[in-house]
């Protein structure tokens, strides 16, 4: 009899209604995982199966929720079938760990029936990820740029002329190296500059440009660096 009782208690009654209306839910908070990846994603690696896998994610962790039920028994049979699946797709950024947890999480909540808890959490979470990628939070910028350019004049004559137009027209600015360019008479200068007004960095060059002395000028911007 407590045989009975006890199987009584681990066995669900699964209605097809109740299924349909879990993977439907699972199905729209995918659907919004999936656009608030693609419109989050910063890197150069993004994957289409990826955005595509977050929304069959959820629904097949609603499947599994659903199917092990309050049942033990289905319970360890699942983690012993899953354990012989091995996967060796290497993730190449973070945020795709934080967005297949993301999905799987949400999965889980429509499977066991809480749908208002499935909707909220996908809409709030994605809502914060959207203003973070919106207003770069955690993200480094520095509005520092490299100026490179060949120098052929003269050294020893007092400043050189492309100071004044340095000067001019950045903040400050750091030389960081000057090389030899094969000639006694010309020389690779480098310099770390703040420009003052970030939007007139074409007419800094084309000023350095006019210079007979200065040529081969490289603006390098502090995002062009760092890719």
């Amino acid at each position: 009899m407590q045989l009975l009782d006890l199987q009584s208690l681990m066995d669900m009654n699964i209605r097809t209604a109740d299924v349909l209306l879990n993977l439907l839910v699972a199905f729209l908070c995918g659907l919004v995982i999936a656009q608030t990846y693609k419109m989050t994603f910063g890197g150069a690696s993004y994957s289409k199966s990826i955005s595509n896998s977050l929304v069959v994610l959820a629904m097949i962790t609603t499947v599994v929720i659903i199917v092990i039920g309050n049942n033990l028994a289905r319970a360890f049979g699942l983690v012993g079938a899953m354990s012989i699946i091995r996967f060796r797709t290497a993730v190449k950024d973070p945020m795709d760990i934080v967005f297949i947890f993301f999905s799987l999480t949400i999965g889980l909540a429509a499977g066991v029936g809480l749908a208002q808890i499935a909707i909220i959490g996908t809409l709030s979470i994605s809502a914060v990820l959207l203003i973070m990628s919106k207003i770069g939070y955690g993200s480094h910028r520095s509005d520092e740029n490299l100026l490179q350019f060949a120098y052929s004049g003269d050294h020893n004559g007092g400043e050189p002329p492309y100071m004044d137009i340095i000067q001019s027209h950045c903040r400050s600015y750091t030389m960081i190296n000057v090389r030899s360019l094969g000639s006694s008479q010309q020389y690779e200068i480098s310099y770390y500059v703040t420009l003052k007004n970030a939007s007139k960095g074409n007419e800094f060059v084309k000023e350095l440009s006019r210079l007979n002395d200065v040529d081969k000028i490289n603006l390098y911007s502090d995002e062009s660096l760092s890719n």
